[in-house]
């Protein structure tokens, strides 16, 4: 898929409908994605970033239609993962000389990846490179997510090509912000914060702050994945640094696995008694062996607290919840509380060990939490009724 943004800037990149798993297994895409390239036509012609290398060949031929590979005077690597440098490969072989603009760590991840010595120029914050009547100025931005990111800023038309930044695994015919449902789109983009960039929120305001003070208007935002931001693009520049900033909202997100409903029922009392304190409290519970991990920690990712429960299972805690847990400690999110549960019928250690691995998360332990035996009746689920009640007025 082509088309023109303006007059010397096309699309070239791939929008992948049937994309449904990101990161191997790890990031579920229900509404896909897209692999975003530009090319632009100055006195030099620039391409910046590839797409995944399923794609790679056909990115090539498609871009054959648009251009003579040989008019292409400099490729721009902002950032080398492989679902953005995946066609390069295939690229190279047919313009083996071209220079390749990116990072001393992105020269090393293209090279660790594609064992190739290509013609890499090594750029840093504030180098620029001249295509004629505009230039393109290099923003080092590392670890936005990966060692070797950075955006780059064409002047003229201003606009900040910032790959991974503000991006969004989100397929759609509409490729810009204001032709598409904004509440979908910001579901995506939160998700995608949540899962992919929290841990380096401190690294997204200070990013965030110096491109501020460089003092470079911006009319347009071009990510590497999902719509182009060219309705108020600086709206979602806001909302980064509101996520960044220890984000939360109004919510209590209730996470458990269950092997015969005694946990699944704590788990709905829990929610009972949190209602019962605060019915304006957003609560939301997921089955972690059924429910879709992204959305779960998009959902994390939103509340001010979390109950995690679980039965005990040989002396531990059920798998689903051990991944989910492992997620949340990985991701180092900020300002929130949490809380176990949990049913057993012999030793029962899962909510004392779900609440140590809060502790690890990060996360305010607010209460010992609550352990059942067996399958409890309505007497007994009043205890986690109480357990509600405890969360809700914590909050308060």
């Amino acid at each position: 898929m082509s088309f023109k943004i303006n007059e010397t800037i096309t699309y070239v990149g791939k929008i992948d409908w049937e994309l449904r798993n990101f990161h191997g297994e790890e990031y579920k895409t229900k509404k896909g994605s897209s692999y975003n390239s530009y090319l632009i036509r100055d006195e030099k012609t620039v391409l910046i970033d590839t797409v995944w290398e399923p794609f790679g060949r056909e990115f090539v031929a498609k871009l054959k239609q648009e251009i003579d590979l040989h008019e292409i005077d400099y490729i721009i690597m902002n950032h080398n993962e492989v679902d953005h440098s995946g066609a390069l490969p295939f690229l190279m072989e047919e313009i083996p000389d071209t220079p390749i603009y990116c990072t001393g760590n992105g020269k090393k991840i293209l090279q660790g990846s594609y064992h190739k010595d290509w013609n890499f120029v090594e750029v840093k914050t504030g180098d620029r490179l001249n295509i004629g009547s505009r230039e393109l100025i290099f923003i080092e931005a590392r670890m936005l997510h990966w060692p070797d990111t950075m955006f780059c800023y064409l002047t003229g038309d201003n606009i900040l090509f910032s790959n991974d930044g503000f991006g969004q695994h989100f397929a759609s015919e509409h490729m810009y912000n204001d032709l598409v449902d904004t509440s979908e789109l910001y579901t995506e983009a939160l998700k995608y914060y949540g899962n992919i960039l929290a841990p380096f929120s401190k690294m997204v305001t200070a990013k965030i702050n110096e491109i501020v003070k460089m003092e470079l208007p911006i009319n347009m935002i071009c990510p590497s994945h999902g719509v182009i931001w060219r309705d108020n693009p600086l709206q979602i520049v806001h909302k980064y640094l509101e996520w960044a900033n220890d984000y939360q909202e109004d919510q209590v997100t209730v996470i458990y696995d269950t092997m015969w409903n005694a946990t699944r029922k704590m788990a709905e009392s829990i929610a009972a008694g949190i209602r019962m304190v605060n019915p304006k409290l957003t609560v939301k519970l997921y089955n972690s062996a059924r429910s879709d991990k992204t959305e779960i920690i998009g959902e994390v990712f939103r509340s001010k607290a979390i109950a995690v429960g679980s039965p005990t299972v040989n002396n531990g805690y059920l798998s689903s919840i051990a991944a989910i847990m492992e997620e949340i400690k990985g991701l180092k999110f900020k300002n929130k509380k949490g809380v176990a549960f949990g049913s057993y019928g012999w030793s029962g250690e899962a909510t004392k060990l779900l609440n140590e691995e809060l502790k690890k998360a990060g996360f305010e332990v607010i209460d010992d939490g609550v352990r059942l035996m067996w399958t409890p009746d309505e007497s007994e689920l009043a205890q986690s009724v109480e357990l509600g009640k405890r969360i809700a007025q914590n909050l308060q």
